[in-house]
């Protein structure tokens, strides 16, 4: 903007100043709303890592009492072909600083039994019950880990504006401001140094007509 041709009049300077103001507080606006999605990001981050730990213990609790069951039950267990299909995944969202992060729900509640169990031993209820915790879990996990990538993109998007308010269109502001205070200041230094000029020229011309008198 500092490099168009603006004419250095008192509405634009008035124009400029407001101008600038306005990317200065979107500046201020977008490192505030930063500042928040990093923390926001940050927190998901960490309750990423430790889900993770918590479902890889749990995938191992699980394949483990499976291993058991397959040992004890055989591989082809009558009990798995009645376990259901999930189906009641719940999708909605919620808002950060205009950022829409998706809520993962899974109404499942508690591990109910859904197979018969004569069918089954000790080994695979509790690999089934393992295998239900880490279902939840992974719900969890898949509404943080989208969460922490739109997270990620509305920061980049959100620095990139703020970069270029700081280092390009404030310092261009700031100069118009400086460029049109000056032509003024100039225009005014001129305007009373020819005022002073007439001013003069007319003592001079009233002196001369009285001593012409």
């Amino acid at each position: 903007m500092a490099e168009q041709q603006i004419v250095p009049t008192k509405g634009n300077l008035l124009a400029a100043k407001r101008s600038l103001r306005q990317a200065q507080l979107g500046f201020e606006l977008m490192d505030r709303k930063r500042n928040i999605l990093i923390r926001e990001m940050v927190a998901l981050s960490d309750r990423a890592k430790e889900l993770r730990g918590r479902i890889d213990a749990t995938f191992d609790e699980a394949y483990k009492a499976l291993q058991t069951a397959n040992v004890t039950m055989g591989v082809n267990i009558p009990a798995t072909a009645q376990v259901p299909t999930e189906k009641r995944v719940e999708l909605s969202s919620r808002s950060v600083m205009g950022v829409e992060l998706p809520t993962v729900s899974l109404q499942t509640g508690d591990a109910a039994m859904c197979y018969d169990f004569s069918s089954s031993n000790a080994s695979f209820d509790e690999a089934y019950i393992s295998f239900h915790k880490v279902k939840l879990m992974l719900a969890d996990l898949a509404e943080i880990e989208n969460s922490v990538y739109r997270l990620a993109v509305a920061i980049r998007k959100t620095q990139s504006r703020a970069n270029a308010l700081k280092n390009i269109i404030i310092p261009n502001m700031t100069e118009t401001v400086a460029t049109i205070t000056e032509a003024l200041e100039e225009k005014e230094r001129e305007e009373f140094s020819r005022l002073k000029v007439i001013k003069k020229n007319k003592e001079n011309t009233a002196k001369h007509k009285r001593q012409a008198v």
